[in-house]
């Protein structure tokens, strides 16, 4: 199941590695149940470990859900169910993922012949369509099960309720060999696996783990709160007795399983008595310390449970082709390793093409959305919309060619250019090589200009990732011609300059621009130049514009005269479209129009960005009491004070602290108070009622009918709004919604 968190400051999900290691160890447990890896040696051997060991592992993936997922439910933390919502979805899309997958096997063992409606459903909703799938309706059923309990019972009432159906299931289970002595329970159970073919389902097996999982996620964020360091010698203790018991429990249910095992009292063995106490302890001492993890290793696993039984396919079909069905198939130790080596290399290809896929698509990054100490959410609707009106004002043959600079105006280039290819936008540009080669790495398609200087050394990267480089001048295009090696061109488009007077070579400087031409390395594809005055109508700004744009024209048609023909042309920029669109050219830059500016004028562009910031801490301030360095603010009566996790070190103005700064917090303004400092900053919530900690507070964006515009920022801070979206860090958590 999708692992999420509650809302808390601290991005607590990167630092759990023993619970992303036991998760691949469990795979390979599963795949184990599968495979018999030891049954060469000694059937209760193999037993012993497929059958008691193994069946930790399911638990264990129904605990990492509970506890990631569930506590902000059952605890009261948070109503919002848009992270519930999420896991169930991409649960679902796994499952039928995995269904098309082995829908081909189904049809070849004649599964689905002569099959009712009736046990097809069954097959589809609680045991699965293939036989290892049930987990995947059952984490749905359980989840969902545990969530409407939980929020209407008591915590407590919901464990004894949990125990209650997991006991129910355990007669079904392990113990059916005594209930099938009894014909009233005989017949009940039989009505049961009318519905399920097992009772380690959904509804039987998965809620007590789920619980057990978010419980102990509770009991931990409750001890973090207590003790502000950490007892070492407390926590050593605690392993030790964990440890203790994880040893004795397991001893208990290893006996367990053996005894019932020679009493053939089994229907299944995937239910002891003893196994929610040996997961208890084991998912205590694997949650106890946390430590930098590697995110991606947390999704191969899933992976290696959904394939691994194509796996056992392949393996067994590649071994009687070749002829070493002995050693791979009859070799049940070999066959296992095997298997697992080939679900594992499978798995991870797997993982880089989902990966790839969510850069395209725009969601990397969705999946720690409930966890930012602060955050920039992108609207993908206005970002559309903005696009749809932008194009609304091209001529024909004209085209977009999205400026990603500065991390895309600090939105985030990938993100925003991986929505922007989806809406059929196939140029973009950017200030440097390294931002041109950042969109390369992570998918990006199309032109890609580079408005800016890149140094020699750089040079290679302009044909290694096919980055089309600006001629800032002569000089500039002939070091350029002469770095490139025998055989290849660099594709660019020459700079004009018009009057800006930064980057080009003088409009005037005709000679000069047609020796560019003549450089044989460079293949020149385009020339340009930059309105300096087009953000007005104001009759000296319009003569200057029209001025530069009369230079830039006469120039390219010397150009043309000499030969050089089909190359694209562009001049203006978001404020040169929106005022001067009669002067046309092949590209437009837009970059700021593109994020939702200018404001006003008519103009239909939507603000992209919201910037939202957790509440680290609520607290009250008494009268004569300061808050922050300086005790610049001092209390005059009893205020009421929250902390917010954002502060100049994510690119806020400090100046906001005397400036009238604001944030919203449940629509409601709430002013800044005190000097904002590098991390957090603190504001005065009195006459904001509710306010918990844990929620979240928003900097830039809208809250009901309130907003806060970049503008609004921009002008208290004494800058323009391009400025306050640039400045924005690198360690602000950007997704898609």
């Amino acid at each position: 199941m999708a692992q999420r968190e509650k809302m808390q400051p601290r991005n607590q999900r990167e630092r759990f590695t023993r619970l992303d290691q036991f998760k691949m160890m469990a795979a390979f447990m599963v795949t184990a149940i599968h495979t018999s890896p030891l049954a060469d040696i000694s059937t209760k051997t193999d037993f012993i470990f497929t059958r008691v060991i193994a069946r930790t592992a399911v638990p264990f993936f129904f605990m990492v859900t509970g506890y990631f997922l569930l506590p902000q439910y059952l605890f009261g933390h948070s109503m919002d169910r848009r992270p519930l919502v999420r896991a169930l979805k991409k649960h679902l899309l796994l499952y039928l993922t995995a269904i098309l997958l082995y829908l081909p096997v189904n049809l070849y063992a004649g599964q689905f012949k002569e099959l009712s409606a009736g046990s097809f459903l069954r097959l589809l909703l609680v045991d699965g369509t293939f036989y290892h799938l049930w987990y995947l309706p059952a984490a749905v059923t359980g989840v969902l099960l545990v969530w409407f309990l939980g929020m209407r019972l008591p915590f407590g009432v919901l464990t004894a309720v949990s125990l209650m159906l997991y006991g129910v299931g355990l007669f079904g289970d392990s113990y059916y060999g005594l209930t099938a002595q009894a014909p009233l329970f005989k017949k009940m159970y039989d009505a049961v696996f009318l519905v399920s073919a097992y009772t380690r389902n959904g509804l039987f097996y998965a809620p007590l783990f789920l619980v057990m999982g978010a419980g102990i996620h509770e009991v931990h964020e409750k001890a973090e709160r207590k003790i502000a360091l950490p007892d070492k010698k407390r926590a050593s203790k605690s392993l030790v007795l964990c440890g203790m018991g994880f040893v004795l429990s397991f001893g208990l249910m290893a006996a367990e399983a053996l005894t019932l095992r020679k009493l053939n009292l089994q229907r299944h063995d995937s239910m002891y008595v003893m196994l929610p106490s040996v997961m208890f302890f084991l998912f205590q001492l694997l949650s106890a310390e946390r430590q930098s993890g590697r995110k991606r290793l947390r999704e191969i696993p899933l992976y290696i449970y959904l394939i691994h039984p194509l796996c056992i396919i392949l393996v067994r079909g590649a071994a009687k082709t070749v002829g070493l069905e002995g050693l791979f198939v009859e070799n049940s130790l070999i066959h296992y390793l095997a298997v697992c080596i080939v679900s594992c290399g499978g798995a991870c290809i797997i993982a880089a093409a989902a990966q790839r896929l969510r850069v395209r698509r725009g969601t990397l990054g969705k999946e720690n959305y409930e966890k930012g100490r602060a955050w920039i959410e992108l609207s993908r609707k206005n970002l559309a919309k903005n696009v749809e009106f932008l194009q609304s004002l091209l001529i024909s043959g004209q085209q977009l060619m999205p400026v990603l600079k500065a991390d895309a105006y600090g939105h985030g280039a990938v993100l925003i250019a991986g929505e922007l290819q989806k809406l059929g936008i196939g140029a973009f540009c950017v200030a440097c090589a390294a931002e041109g080669v950042q969109l390369r790495k992570n998918g990006i398609t199309g032109d890609i200009l580079i408005l800016g200087y890149t140094h020699p050394k750089d040079f290679p990267l302009l044909q290694k990732y096919r980055l089309i480089q600006t001629v800032v001048d002569y000089n500039y295009g002939k070091v350029l011609n002469l770095s490139v090696r025998r055989g290849g061109r660099i594709r660019v488009h020459v700079k004009i300059d018009t009057g800006m007077h930064r980057l080009g070579e003088r409009a005037e400087k005709t000679k000069e621009i047609s020796k560019i031409f003549r450089l044989s390395n460079l293949k020149v594809e385009g020339i340009y130049t930059h309105l300096c005055a087009g953000e007005t109508r104001r009759p000296e700004d319009m003569a200057f514009t029209k001025r530069q744009a009369l230079l830039f024209y006469e120039a390219a048609e010397q150009i043309k005269s000499q030969g050089y023909t089909g190359l694209k042309a562009h001049l203006l920029a978001s404020c040169g479209l929106l005022n001067y669109p009669e002067l046309g050219g092949d590209f437009v830059r837009v970059g700021i129009a593109l994020y939702g500016l200018p404001e006003g004028g008519g103009v239909s562009c939507l603000p992209v960005l919201s910037l939202r910031a957790r509440i680290a801490a609520v607290k009250e301030v008494y009268p004569g009491e300061g808050v922050g360095y300086g005790w610049d603010y001092v209390a005059e009566d009893v205020r009421k004070i929250a902390v917010l996790a954002i502060g100049y070190g994510d690119g806020l103005y400090r100046s906001l602290s005397e400036r009238g700064g604001r944030v919203l917090i449940h629509g409601i303004s709430a002013p800044v108070v005190g000097r904002i400092c590098m991390d957090q900053m603190m504001v005065d919530i009195t006459e904001v009622p509710d306010v918990r900690e844990g929620e979240s507070a928003t900097v830039i964006g809208r809250e009901g009918d309130q907003e806060i515009t970049v503008y609004e920022l921009a002008e208290k801070a004494g800058t323009i709004a391009n400025e306050v979206f640039s400045r924005l860090g690198g360690r602000l958590l950007r997704i898609v919604v």
